[in-house]
């Protein structure tokens, strides 16, 4: 595999002062010559556009892109309701490209794709700044396909991408379209689904173990693309940029795919085949989310009859009781806790001595399981940190039964 060194070189970037052209010699080669675009027309002038349609069929890795499953339980969890209401061809697809990582008033938006779908398939649109001074056309364009756009989805857009462009109209004095459009970010979904399985929620990590797609050696590491940028305004060679449209354009599908897969999933868990049966304990959590008690019991339970590493089991099992507890469901709640001391599990023992003494008034059944917690604890074994958090209040209560009983 080449390395990222051997990457530049190809695309024409210069790594190191070796063979370094003087200033100004480096040839002219126009963004026109390296991707087939168009000219678009506005008030404030013309912008480049880059424009790509997708089969509805296409496949991003596993996962198609069509898109047919309502964001019903998704728009709760999101909290608004208004993505109830929209329909494929409603959503617009944002991903920006940018001249810095870390936002402000400084950093411009060069590239930005948007994605919607139409009735034979889903159509790809990239706005390319080729100037600075092209900003204000960028943008109108980018108003005019926002006119017809009642959600949109992005992944981190609402911490990065959304407030970027925002800024960027108002730095030219013009009202941003995206102000008060639904806005499902897949970045929280993500984390949501998959904290407890993969170790990172990038896109770029979902694509790979989620959607089990590989880029081709076209793309480019995002955090290359801003000097690429600086690179194409200072010596007009946009050879280099090529990977970025491809970038962008990979990020859009994989989020109409991830979002594809997610609704699939979250829509009709019961019927769902989990891939990994602790994603059934993440998506049981988004129903508690969402007020969907049963659905959530349901996954609970379901996920517990799978073969699931101790540590997820015990997970599941808490999550579950204390469900149960909520909704006064004493007698499942109960069984759960006691499933969870064969765990050592020291929030068991607590519950069922609350509950003992609280609501059933046996102090003595309070006092044995405060006794048993205790003697956890305070085996070599077991983790002093834990035994901190845990010996004061055990302590307490056992003091407190004493004086009951006697």
């Amino acid at each position: 595999m080449p390395s990222l060194s051997d990457k530049l070189k190809s695309l024409g970037v210069q790594v190191g002062p070796k063979d370094l052209q003087p200033p100004g010699s480096t040839e002219k080669y126009p963004i026109e010559k390296v991707v087939t675009g168009s000219y678009k027309d506005t008030t404030f002038g013309e912008t480049f556009i880059v424009e790509t349609r997708y089969p509805l069929d296409h496949r991003q890795g596993s996962v198609s892109l069509n898109l047919e499953t309502p964001l019903n339980t998704i728009a709760s969890w999101a909290g608004d309701n208004r993505l109830r209401d929209c329909r494929p061809q409603d959503i617009t697809f944002l991903d920006t490209e940018t001249s810095g990582l870390a936002g402000g008033t400084g950093t411009y938006a060069f590239l930005i794709g948007v994605g919607r779908f139409s009735e034979n398939g889903f159509h790809l649109t990239q706005y390319f700044m080729r100037d600075p001074l092209e900003e204000p056309a960028q943008l109108a364009a980018l108003a005019v396909f926002f006119e017809t756009c009642n959600g949109l989805v992005t992944f981190n857009g609402k911490t990065f991408d959304v407030p970027l462009i925002n800024t960027r109209y108002i730095t030219n004095g013009e009202e941003s379209p995206l102000k008060s459009t639904a806005h499902l970010d897949l970045l929280p979904l993500a984390r949501k689904l998959w904290r407890n399985r993969l170790p990172s929620r990038s896109l770029s990590y979902l694509e790979a173990h989620v959607l089990r797609t590989i880029r081709t050696q076209d793309d480019i590491p995002g955090w290359l693309i801003p000097s690429l940028y600086f690179n194409y305004l200072r010596n007009g060679d946009a050879r280099p940029l090529k990977s970025v449209f491809y970038h962008n354009a990979m990020d859009i599908l994989s989020m109409v795919a991830l979002l594809n897969f997610v609704t699939k999933l979250i829509e009709d868990p019961i019927n769902a085949k989990f891939e990994h049966d602790i994603d059934m304990i993440a998506t049981a959590k988004i129903y508690e989310d969402v007020g969907k008690i049963d659905e959530a019991a349901s996954l609970y339970a379901r996920s517990l009859d799978c073969e699931l590493p101790d540590h997820n089991r015990c997970e599941a099992i808490k999550q579950w009781s204390f469900l149960e507890k909520r909704r006064r469901n004493h007698i499942k709640a109960l069984e759960l806790w006691q499933h969870a001391t064969s765990y050592a599990e020291i929030y068991a023992f607590v519950e069922l001595a609350k509950y003992f003494e609280h609501n059933i008034g046996d102090y003595n059944q309070a006092l044995y399981w405060t006794n048993s917690a205790l003697q956890i604890i305070r085996t070599e074994s077991y983790a002093p940190v834990d035994r901190w958090r845990w010996e004061p209040e055990l302590e307490y209560r056992l003091a407190r039964l004493m004086r009951k009983i006697d």
